[in-house]
């Protein structure tokens, strides 16, 4: 890519060239002007890893933790490291910028997308997207910092308005964003689907250009999420620079030339929003990519690897360990047991989705710790649907003969004499995602697909199939019909809301026996359901197949194995299809039959070591009876890995919960008001989200923000607070004694708290934390260099600025929002009024 002169090349393009750079020309690429030198950038997902181009038959790519999970780590420097390796996944395959990091904020537990996003807390979610944009941004790669702003919720999320005070937008819902601005200035930004009280922010004159550009002097290019633009005049005028994906049906070359030789549409609107593309492409030069580049898993290196185990590893969260049950020790017996045993849930579901270059299972990487197979029993299911055909370990590629299944693609439907195949892959995948497939070969949207795969059960019994499909299909065994979902369908929620309800269906089958299982699939353009979304072209489908089990005799298994050993490790919580982009969690339960596994486990064995994995808080019916617990989010490619190196010692715990955890669901402040009713959301628990909530009715909660354990333990002493006025600083330090037996890692929080106000605050709030790696009987200190109106002010409605009141305020110090270890109190002299950064 050859750098560009801005201002040279705005003048020089044709009307319909500067419309063609304001839209996509694809899903994944920008326009193209050759004749001017300015190249294509290609964008791609996302917040925990860079999939590239395509849904279906990508390269693989490495899988980063989730956005909570990330942040539970407390670690700047190891979130900066982080995004720099992002950006080499970048590089890898050739994408200039990064659809990531999702900065939004937890309003409750129950959000879709929850599990991307950093935290309830706008100073961690800041600072951790600070930290991930500046690495990216570092090794030349740019970020989108995503999804501006109130993308809080996915329920009617293209519709839904964010009914928020000012006070509420600016302290909580702005503030990560603004930070991320002011530490790591992002590239781009990517806008919200949602309204904020009345209007769309892809289209908010008020939110992009008032706020955004003027107020924080960012200087950067303002993307759509994928069909996030709703007008045409409307965005353009308002600060929308580049609409996605494309080709827009909007931001036509006939629609727009029209508004402007009509003057409808000013000509100075366009040359903005055409400047901050050419800016943007000026600026992705210096990663010196060409032009849709090849896509490779060439960085699936060693170093790659210790990364992601590192970042992990230091996520994970002690929560009880009564009885000193952890760590294990390699002598004890030990079982393993649980639907997340076998089961890689490294990452949730939609856009954040990607296929790893390898996954990490909890039972693979607790056997290689012990050096021989543990005693195992699954327990329970834990799936919404059936776990995917082309994963099961029985299930190979008739073609290769390898995990998976062989995928070829025809012009015509099946039975058709003598066919026309265009395309064949194979993939280890599912489900099999087409929204962004695209082969010259295709006519009118129109093709059809046929999945093969040979199964060969380990176990005689019943099998439980399942088709869920956007578009048609049908499942055929040693090719017999055993299910149509082509005749007669049902529309359901899944695949964005194109997709069909999950049909099954039941067939007895013997182990060592070999059977041909096909699915013969039509594209979207063949159902006749046709479900009114702009997500359409391809369509998906969903080949689901696992044993049929009786759970009260799995669950008797379980006990019996559990009372045969010392200890047991009970892998439980969600996976990519309980936290997903495209619907909200009905409830915080966990799935299925698991509590009911738990307890009864728990009751035969104390000595049981709970691990959850999941993005945001389940309920735990159970948790006064647990003597071990530990919470590992979803862990990316090294998912497995990390939570044996916790479980064995081999890693000191040091990850904090980046979320309260709530007893149950209705304890949470948004409980009242977190969906969308009517086209509105009401934000009516206002600046009291999280912990704030929970500290000012002193509320009791199953853990508190910030909290986490360790095997060793630590004191502090020494605190000591330094304010300056005119330089606008608040330093605070404080010594962290390892008073324990382990080397370590303590996350120091500093929380501001006003003695007195005009108006109501929270008791206290984060505003500044340190990660401090202590050796055994040593000493370290923890250190933060703040920003004094950032700590102290609030945003002021009557004066529409941030105000610094005069006044005494406190430094705690906590090893989380409910465990305040050290107090000192500072004084702020003169009252302040401030806007900007």
């Amino acid at each position: 890519m050859a750098d560009i002169d801005v201002e040279k090349v705005l003048s020089e393009l044709t009307l319909a060239e500067k419309i063609g750079l304001t839209a996509g020309v694809d899903f994944w690429h920008t326009y193209k002007v050759e004749r001017l030198g300015v190249p294509t950038l290609r964008l791609s997902d996302g917040p925990n890893g860079v999939r590239g181009t395509k849904f279906v038959n990508g390269a693989p790519s490495a899988c980063f933790p989730c956005g909570t999970g990330l942040a539970s780590t407390f670690n700047k420097d190891l979130l900066y490291k982080a995004g720099r390796l992002m950006a080499d996944e970048a590089k890898h395959k050739s994408a200039h910028v990064i659809l990531g990091p999702t900065t939004n904020m937890q309003r409750g537990p129950l959000g879709g997308r929850g599990f991307e996003s950093f935290s309830e807390d706008p100073h961690l979610a800041g600072m951790a997207s600070a930290s991930i944009v500046k690495g990216m941004q570092d090794n030349d790669i740019a970020a989108t910092i995503k999804h501006f702003v109130c993308n809080d919720l996915e329920h009617e999320r293209n519709s839904s308005d964010a009914i928020v005070t000012e006070r509420a937008l600016r302290e909580i819902y702005l503030e990560p964003f603004r930070l991320a601005v002011k530490y790591a200035d992002p590239k781009s930004f990517m806008t919200a689907y949602n309204k904020v009280n009345g209007e769309h922010v892809s289209q908010s004159h008020r939110i992009l250009e008032q706020i955004l550009r003027e107020e924080w002097n960012w200087d950067g290019l303002v993307m759509s999420d994928w069909y996030g633009a709703y007008t045409a005049k409307e965005s353009l005028t308002n600060g929308l620079d580049l609409e996605m994906p494309g080709p827009s049906g909007m931001r036509t070359v006939q629609n727009i030339s029209h508004m402007v030789n009509s003057r409808e549409l000013n000509i100075k609107y366009l040359d903005e929003r055409v400047r901050n593309v050419l800016k943007l492409v000026k600026w992705c030069a210096r990663s010196k990519l060409e032009e849709r580049g090849p896509e490779t898993t060439e960085n699936n290196t060693p170093e790659t690897r210790a990364l992601l185990n590192k970042i992990a590893s230091e996520l994970v969260v002690l929560l009880k360990n009564n009885d000193s049950v952890l760590p294990l020790k390699k002598e004890e017996s030990i079982a393993v047991i649980g639907p997340n045993a076998k089961f890689a849930a490294y990452c949730g579901g939609g856009s954040a989705s990607l296929l790893s270059y390898y996954t990490t299972t909890p039972y693979d990487a607790i056997k290689e710790k012990l050096g021989h197979e543990p005693k195992y029993a699954v327990g329970c299911y834990a799936h919404q649907m059936l776990p995917g055909f082309s994963l099961s370990p029985y299930t190979k590629n008739p073609v290769t003969g390898k995990s998976g299944v062989n995928c070829k693609l025809y012009n015509d439907a099946p039975g058709t004499k003598n066919r026309r195949q265009f395309d064949e892959f194979d993939i280890t995948m599912s489900p099999i995602i087409l929204f962004d497939y695209r082969h010259p070969a295709i006519v009118d949207e129109l093709f059809y697909m046929d999945i093969t795969g040979d199964l060969t059960p380990e176990e005689s019994g019943e099998y439980e199939f399942s088709l869920t499909v956007s578009g048609t299909a049908q499942l055929f065994i040693d090719d017999k019909l055993v299910i149509d979902n082509k005749n007669s369908q049902t529309l359901g929620t899944a695949f964005f809301g194109t997709g069909t309800i999950e049909m099954k269906q039941k067939v007895p089958l013997d182990a060592g026996k070999t059977y041909n299982v096909r699915v013969e699939f039509g594209s979207s353009k063949t159902s006749k359901l046709r479900p009114l979304s702009v997500i359409s072209f391809g369509g998906c489908v969903s080949i689901g197949m696992c044993k049929v089990i009786d759970p009260k005799e799995e669950i008797a298994k379980a006990v019996e194995l559990a009372k045969s050993v010392d200890k047991v490790v009970l892998l439980i919580g969600l996976n990519a299809e309980w936290e997903s982009e495209g619907f909200d969690r009905p409830d915080m339960e966990l799935p299925l039959l698991t509590n009911d596994l738990v307890e009864a486990v728990l009751a035969a064995n104390p000595n049981t070591v709970v691990v959850n994995q999941s993005g945001t808080p389940v309920e735990m019916p159970w948790l006064s009876k647990a003597n071990a617990l530990v919470h590992a989010w979803y862990g990316g490619s090294e998912a497995g890995n990390a939570i044996a190196n916790v479980l064995f010692g081999d890693v000191n715990p040091s990850g904090k919960l980046s979320l309260s955890w709530p007893f149950k669901n209705s304890d949470n402040p948004a409980y009242l008001n977190f969906h969308t009713e009517r086209g509105r959301v009401l934000y009516g628990e206002d600046i009291y989200i999280g912990y704030r909530f929970y500290d000012k009715l002193q509320r009791r909660v199953a853990f508190p923000f910030g909290y986490g354990l360790s095997y060793t333990t630590y004191k502090y002493s020494d605190l000591n607070v330094t304010v300056n006025e005119e330089d606008d600083s608040l330093t605070a330090s404080v010594t962290v004694e390892n008073t324990g037996s382990k080397d370590g890692a303590e996350t120091v929080q500093f929380y501001v708290a006003p003695k007195t106000s005009e108006v109501a605050r929270p008791v206290k709030e984060l505003k500044g934390f340190d990660k401090v790696f202590v050796k055994a009987g040593e000493k370290a200190t923890a250190k933060v260099q703040l920003s004094l109106k950032d700590s102290a002010s609030f945003f002021d409605e009557y004066h529409d600025k941030w105000s610094l009141e005069k006044g005494t305020y406190e430094v705690q110090v906590g090893k989380s929002s409910d465990d305040v270890e050290l107090i000192q109190e500072f004084k702020v002299k003169e009252s302040k009024l401030w806007s900007g950064l």
